[in-house]
């Protein structure tokens, strides 16, 4: 969903929005520390917490969150307010990648980021400041002169209408127009503020908050993956795809994967192959299910555009690349992909030789890889270039065929995947950083491959385009 239209503020949930589940697990351990509850803990208080992080919000555990204000009657403030700062530290490292992302595009469209949740405010501020964040909008205990809770509510319980009442009033006072405002949510008792703002954002919801959305047609977006990536039982496709991905399930190819291990087992990576086939993707694929780890591609518009193939690239996280048009949008959309903590595949050849082409042993790459590579240093991001050398794919899948060859199992081609070190980059020269990542993934192909050949008529036929 674009962001980049100016106005308006937006508000986020903490719990299975903002952060990955409930926050109560870390906020009772930082205030037990603190000496503020008792160190045993409350019977069934972890099956609650489980329960909510399945299906979320339920009204019997908001009743007994609604009852917690009495609980803190002569809790010192200060000392809450340094448990929450202890807290912080933990539930930062919780806070979903791409909500990051989506909030650093608010910010840099001016736009008032801030945190709309139950959770007391002296406990929870913290946290916005540490990931700043423009406000926070929270449930606040009414303090008396002896700087102690007095076991009462100071305005809103922020809950359902509770909560569209202090955002409303914090619009009113900062002259915010909600039409023009974000609200992002996975509970179906923020129904009220997702309705009062004009773009509504559903996330991770709730069932009866998912089935709202579809009626609706509300935005749907898991920030722990890219937009337009669904997800079916907190598991996106590219994942639900990995147990497919074997060779037994595969007879019509021999794949031979070696290296995987250089693939970082979390944070950002540029992962950089040859391109000789259509097939190539699921080569890439296979051996990402090796690590465990889904890789978003930049892919052809025509992949996109084509009808049932396209929805399920999307779906799997695909980046759509328009050729010919000079637009940046997809190194954006990579970057941002990359500030997320994803590993991005790119094919700097950009598509795949034709011809007479497909045979010259010296790779010729784009320089997409490189810069990408460059403005993540800028921002202070190390991301390591992971060359990939692919070997064979053109014999699942010629350049000619229009469908690969699934029905050759009795003699399956082979094909060879491998995977280095990262390149060492100077990250000042695109050019020449991009000839050091062509370099590393010829020296990952096999001998044959630096050799000149001279094609016959058929191998040319074969690689180029079908009719």
């Amino acid at each position: 969903m674009d962001v980049t239209d100016r106005g308006g503020a937006v508000f986020f949930d903490l719990d299975r929005t903002l952060l990955r589940g409930a926050s109560g697990p870390v906020i009772s351990a930082a205030l037990r520390r603190s000496g503020l509850m008792p160190e045993r803990s409350i019977p069934g208080e972890g099956l609650l917490f489980g329960l909510f992080d399945l299906i979320g919000e339920i009204r019997p555990s908001m009743m007994l969150t609604r009852q917690a204000v009495r609980a803190a009657r002569g809790w010192d403030r200060e000392v809450t307010r340094e448990a929450g700062r202890h807290a912080a530290e933990e539930l930062a490292e919780a806070v979903q990648p791409w909500a990051r992302v989506v909030i650093a595009q608010h910010q840099a469209a001016d736009r008032p980021v801030l945190l709309a949740t139950t959770t007391p405010f002296d406990i929870v501020e913290p946290l916005a400041e540490r990931l700043g964040l423009d406000g926070v909008l929270a449930t606040r205990y009414r303090v008396g002169t002896d700087g102690r809770y007095d076991g009462t509510f100071d305005g809103e319980f922020v809950w359902g209408k509770g909560k569209l009442a202090v955002v409303r009033a914090w619009a009113a006072a900062n002259q915010v127009d909600l039409a023009e405002s974000w609200a992002y949510s996975d509970s179906y008792y923020d129904l009220p503020l997702l309705e009062a703002v004009g773009r509504p954002v559903v996330v991770n919801p709730d069932p009866r908050l998912a089935a709202v959305a579809v009626l609706r047609r509300w935005p749907v977006q898991f920030l722990d993956a890219p937009p337009g990536v669904p997800k079916v039982f907190g598991i996106e496709p590219q994942t639900a795809a990995f147990p497919f991905l074997r060779r037994e399930l595969m007879p019509y190819v021999r794949i031979d994967v070696e290296g995987v291990e250089h693939l970082p087992a979390e944070g950002p990576a540029l992962l950089c192959s040859n391109h000789r086939s259509f097939f190539d993707p699921i080569a890439v694929g296979y051996a990402a299910a090796r690590r465990g780890r889904p890789i978003r591609f930049l892919g052809k518009k025509e992949v996109f555009d084509a009808p049932v193939v396209g929805d399920i690239a999307r779906a799997m996280g695909g980046i759509r690349v328009e050729r010919g048009t000079g637009s940046d949008e997809p190194l954006l959309e990579a970057a941002a992909c990359l500030r997320a903590g994803e590993i991005v595949a790119i094919l700097p050849q950009g598509t795949i030789p034709r011809g007479r082409d497909f045979f010259d042993p010296v790779l010729k790459g784009r320089w997409g890889a490189a810069r990408l590579a460059a403005e993540m240093a800028e921002e202070g991001v190390a991301v390591p270039v992971i060359p990939m050398g692919l070997w064979g794919t053109e014999k699942v899948w010629p350049r000619h065929a229009r469908v690969p060859n699934v029905l050759n199992v009795f003699d399956p081609p082979a094909v060879q995947v491998r995977l280095g070190p990262p390149v060492g980059l100077g990250l000042a020269d695109p050019g020449a950083d991009t000839e050091a990542i062509m370099a590393a993934i010829v020296d990952l192909l096999p001998p044959e491959a630096r050799e000149a050949h001279e094609p016959t008529e058929d191998e040319v036929l074969r690689a180029l385009p079908p009719d």
